[in-house]
């Protein structure tokens, strides 16, 4: 099934870390970008952080030096992964997080894919 699945939302105090991990499934060729978006109540919808297959990351001011990206491409077509570790968490990061890949799947021929997640909570409160 194509999807991305998302995991590792929760509640933390300020200061606190928290990982997310998401996970992406089909026939997958190549996923060229995974990335990390955000949206809290009465906002946009904004990235966090993005990573290519080839390993270059772009993070939004708010996530540099606070956020890591990183990626699993496995060889095969069966796991692609990408995490975002959250250190020194704020209030402000308190929104949903969504996780986007763009990529090519083989269905019923291969298909260039940009694909959300269902997104995670995650709640930066004392």
């Amino acid at each position: 099934q194509v999807q991305l699945v998302e995991s590792g939302g929760g509640s933390v105090q300020p200061g606190g870390s928290l990982r997310l991990s998401c996970a992406a499934s089909g026939s997958i060729i190549s996923i060229n970008v995974m990335a990390w978006y955000r949206q809290a109540p009465g906002k946009q919808r904004e990235l966090v952080a993005q990573i290519t297959s080839g390993g270059s990351t772009n993070y939004a001011d708010s996530a540099k030096d606070r956020f890591a990206i990183s990626r699993d491409n496995a060889k095969n077509t069966a796991k692609n992964t990408v995490d975002l570790q959250m250190n020194s968490l704020k209030p402000e990061d308190t929104a949903v997080y969504y996780c986007k890949a763009e990529g090519v799947w083989e269905v019923g021929g291969r298909r260039y894919l940009e694909l959300w997640g269902q997104g995670t909570l995650v709640t930066v409160s004392s």
